[in-house]
């Protein structure tokens, strides 16, 4: 485990968008920018020492901008997979996954990678 490397979030923009029903649907993209926005203003709750926050953008909400402290990915098939990809390329370094997939979760999880749900980033 490199204990240098910060900590490794990766958020599954469309689940987390998804989790609070409150007109996401609407405008994809325009959800994914505002977490993205909340993610760079308020960082990561509860995760200690520094942190490299990676948004899972998909679908319509693919083209979102990085923006400073939020590194976005466009996943250029399925989200999940994507994520899992990262997860896999991170070896060596603590990695927390944000989404309430079960299926996600597992497959993560065997690579090692911690959990948490969306409310860990949206109230």
């Amino acid at each position: 485990m490199n204990d240098n490397a910060p900590v490794l979030v990766v958020v599954d923009a469309a689940n987390v968008v998804g989790s609070v029903p409150d007109g996401w649907w609407r405008d994809r993209r325009g959800a994914a920018e505002r977490l993205r926005d909340r993610l760079a203003s308020d960082g990561v709750p509860g995760v200690a020492g520094p942190v490299e926050v990676l948004l899972v953008v998909e679908g319509a909400a693919r083209g979102v901008e990085s923006v400073p402290g939020v590194r976005v990915e466009s996943a250029p098939g399925s989200g999940d997979d994507h994520i899992v990809d990262v997860v896999a390329g991170a070896a060596g370094r603590s990695v927390l996954v944000v989404t309430a997939d079960r299926e996600l979760r597992r497959r993560v999880a065997e690579l090692g990678a911690e959990v948490a749900g969306p409310r860990t980033v949206r109230p």
